[in-house]
């Protein structure tokens, strides 16, 4: 019987992904661990490796193929001897799993299971019409035990924007809600936000959903484009809106003076070809000064405070539509050196998507540097689950303050948004003060 490829999970949290390219056509001999296709997910483009043998004998979803959901059929591998004939009876029970609507495919279950209790029904205020004369809301084909028809996948939009699936109606086969569905009722003004994780509350007051139409005839309609959500852009919204609504930030900011470091780069610069930035002496003072200040390295969970006993240093590095953070790892325990190459090459192969998982997901501590930008200070918003993020800003020349006597010095302003559940003022106070020391006696870096 030829095997299933499936299109696999690249993430914990991924339940779909864009099938860019095949490395492999039809009639190819394949071998365990041969890269056969790149997949895109909402962060990156990574290469899916074979996990059995045999010969490439169908591929049912061709390149460039979209919003196709973990564990549905994307290939048939014949083994070694197999009738091709068997292929193509089983080719069409497959393929109905990857068409338009995209049923759950039978037999495997999903990587993320569905929820099994209903989502409480919204309150009739959260239902406003559409914009639009559409046709009025019909209930959900039900099975006899009362359940609603909807793929995981919508069920999970549903909880997080708290909507009620019994009021919307599906397109999918025999009326079975899907993601499209969710996101034309999240499109109708006065429908709920995504963001809030599925049984907790959000922190302030939720605001409602605001349509495009809404946003024009507040503007007063001046002429516009649209720029359409990409994948990455909504991950990074609701990310960024649950830890602005759920972890409590405070912020503290620290002028360093860069005159000695600038001097000490100049000196190890000069016979390389590989240069070292300014950003990678960043890098190695915060890891330094996690370690010398542990409670800074922590994250907050509901049964502890999680201290890190390496400093995983994440790296916010600018895309075309949003920003990744690949991760530095044992920044504490590298050199300079070492943390300009990787940093280099972590960041050519982000901006082209060409990250491995493990390279992108996790860290315990990042940084976000806009001084190229002329950006003298700002502060970032953390990533959770982890504790802080680094805000650097321009080094520029400034009048201070030295022995009674004014002079000009380049100052760098830092600022540290902290999780005050998991990092208290004192503790983000030593770090900083850790961090300072280091930037401006650069030399305690070179041990």
């Amino acid at each position: 019987m030829p095997i299933e490829i499936r299109m696999p999970a690249l993430s914990p949290t991924m339940t779909e992904g864009n099938l860019a390219r095949w490395l492999k056509k039809e009639g190819d001999e394949v071998h365990s661990g041969d890269v056969i296709a790149e997949i895109e997910t909402d962060k990156a483009t990574m290469e899916y490796e074979a996990a059995d043998e045999g010969r490439l004998g169908k591929i049912i979803v061709p390149e460039g193929a979209q919003g196709i959901k973990v564990n549905q059929p994307i290939a048939l591998l014949l083994e070694e001897g197999e009738d091709p004939a068997e292929l193509e009876k089983f080719a069409v029970s497959a393929q109905p799993a990857v068409g338009a609507a995209r049923a759950e495919p039978q037999g495997t279950p999903p990587v993320m299971p569905e929820p099994k209790t209903e989502p409480a029904a919204a309150p009739p205020a959260q239902t406003a019409p559409a914009t639009a004369p559409v046709p009025a809301a019909e209930p959900v084909p039900a099975a006899e035990n009362g359940r609603v028809f909807a793929s995981p996948l919508a069920r999970r939009m549903a909880v997080h924007a708290g909507l009620d699936l019994r009021a919307i109606r599906g397109s999918g086969p025999q009326g079975r809600i899907v993601k499209v569905d969710i996101e034309r009722t999240l499109g109708q003004p006065g429908a709920a936000v995504p963001g809030v994780a599925p049984g907790t509350a959000p922190a302030g007051p939720a605001m409602p959903a605001v349509a495009t139409q809404q946003v024009l005839a507040l503007a007063g309609s001046p002429p516009y484009s649209e720029k359409p959500h990409s994948a990455m852009r909504r991950v990074i919204a609701r990310r960024l809106t649950e830890s602005k609504q759920t972890v409590p930030h405070f912020y503290m900011s620290v002028d360093c003076a860069i005159d000695e470091l600038l001097r000490v780069r100049a000196v190890l610069n000069a016979d390389r070809q590989d240069h070292i930035s300014i950003n990678d002496f960043v890098i190695r003072a915060a890891a330094l000064a996690l370690r010398q200040v542990p409670a800074a390295n922590a994250s907050w969970s509901d049964e502890a405070i999680i201290l890190w006993e390496r400093a995983d240093i994440s790296v916010a590095v600018a895309l075309d539509d949003g920003l990744i953070t690949p991760i530095v790892r044992g920044a504490d325990l590298k050199g300079l050196a070492q943390i300009a190459a990787e940093t280099r090459d972590l960041a050519q192969r982000a901006r082209v998507g060409k990250l491995k998982l493990e390279e992108f997901q996790g860290g315990t501590f990042s940084i976000s540097n806009l001084g190229m930008y002329g950006i003298r200070e700002f502060a970032a918003v953390i990533n959770p689950p982890q504790g802080g993020i680094l805000a650097v800003g321009i080094g520029e020349q400034r009048p201070v303050v030295r022995n009674g006597q004014l002079t000009v010095a380049t100052v760098m302003t830092c600022t540290l948004s902290c999780d005050h559940r998991a990092v208290d003022g004192a503790v983000g106070a030593q770090f900083l003060a850790a961090f300072k020391r280091l930037v401006e006696e650069p030399a305690r870096m070179l041990l």
